[in-house]
């Protein structure tokens, strides 16, 4: 189906509440030679996937020439039921898949990740450092959403300091059950387009029914002695916000594999950056050479040594996925280390 360019106004206008822009009205507009009608991902099956366009909701087969490959949050071209292209996305969350060589793609054109964690059980901030960085990747903003607020004990969770631990990072307290923060949470996020990260039981789909305002996202029983939950969402899904805004709800994810670069994890940590400014050399690794201002911060406890280890700890998974997806970097780092243990072992045998 062609459409011509003097009819696309209406078209576009029933496509807003979906997060059309009008940047990408203007890029459909210069593509003219475009075949088919825009429409955006709502859930992905595999094989198929469920769109919407501004002549209503279908069903379409994936193909596995298309590249890169759909997913949730993608807007597409489509021509009666088929896919002729990915549009240009404007941002991909992602993570590293199971195989722990490739990334797997999460949600395209996201602006904002919410990285829920339920009040109920321990928060680890390692999780959370994590996620942040997975934002940063992906040009996200990350917001830490603190689910079940009114269901934990009052001194389960110190909110002041979370904010504390976890600078340039906006915090909100929900309880979605007693409809407390979702109106603030809601204005932040509104007219854009959000996803849910956070692990099984962590309440993402009770959060997404109380955001929509009706019982939408699909949500399960918690076990009671561990705060665990079932996979109750067991596709990504997105859904459209009652005055404007998507937000995609995803399965719980029990492992985070890092699929991102070295930027995306400084960006989480800009203070350590910052000192490491002032180090003497500029190659400091931070690990023991003199006049290294972060080893001084650590020591001095102006820099959380807790965090200062997540901060290395993903430098090393970072720097470990680029190898691992890249062989000749894995070549080079193997032969490095190779060269490394021999002269460690000839200055052992002296």
């Amino acid at each position: 189906m062609r459409f011509n360019l003097s009819n696309l106004d209406p078209f576009f206008s029933v496509l807003v509440p979906l997060g059309w822009t009008d940047l990408r009205a203007a890029t459909w507009t210069v593509d003219h030679t475009a075949d088919g009608e825009p429409g955006r991902v709502v859930r992905h099956d595999g094989s198929t996937l469920s769109v919407v366009t501004a002549n209503g909701s279908r069903v379409v087969r994936n193909t596995p020439h298309l590249d890169p490959q759909p997913t949730v949050g993608d807007w597409l071209v489509i021509d009666g039921e088929h896919v002729t292209r990915v549009l240009e996305r404007t941002s991909l969350l992602r993570r590293m898949d199971a195989d722990g060589d490739r990334a797997q793609a999460l949600a395209a054109n996201v602006d904002f990740v919410l990285i829920t964690c339920g009040a109920d059980r321990p928060i680890r901030a390692t999780r959370i450092h994590r996620s942040v960085a997975q934002a940063r990747d992906a040009g996200a903003i990350p917001l830490l959403v603190l689910t079940k607020a009114r269901t934990a004990d009052d001194d389960a969770v110190d909110v002041p300091r979370l904010a504390l631990e976890h600078p340039g990072v906006a915090v909100f307290e929900t309880s979605a059950l007693e409809n407390v923060g979702i109106e603030r949470l809601r204005a932040a996020i509104g007219g854009r387009t959000s996803v849910l990260l956070g692990e099984s039981g962590a309440g993402k789909s009770t959060l997404a029914n109380a955001l929509l305002g009706r019982s939408e996202a699909v949500t399960g029983e918690v076990r009671q002695g561990d705060a665990k939950g079932r996979h109750t969402t067991t596709s990504r899904n997105l859904h459209v916000l009652p005055g404007g805004g998507v937000i995609i709800d995803t399965p719980g994810i029990r492992s985070v594999g890092l699929f991102a670069d070295a930027d995306a994890v400084n960006a989480s940590f800009t203070e350590i950056q910052q000192l490491a400014a002032q180090c003497r050399f500029g190659d400091c690794a931070h690990a023991g050479e003199p006049g290294c201002a972060v080893a001084a911060a650590v020591a001095s406890g102006d820099l959380d040594s807790a965090r200062f280890e997540s901060w290395l700890h993903l430098q090393r998974e970072v720097a470990s996925a680029a190898r691992r997806s890249d062989p000749r970097a894995a070549h080079d780092y193997a032969r490095r280390y190779g060269r490394a243990a021999k002269e460690g072992q000839a200055r052992k045998r002296r």
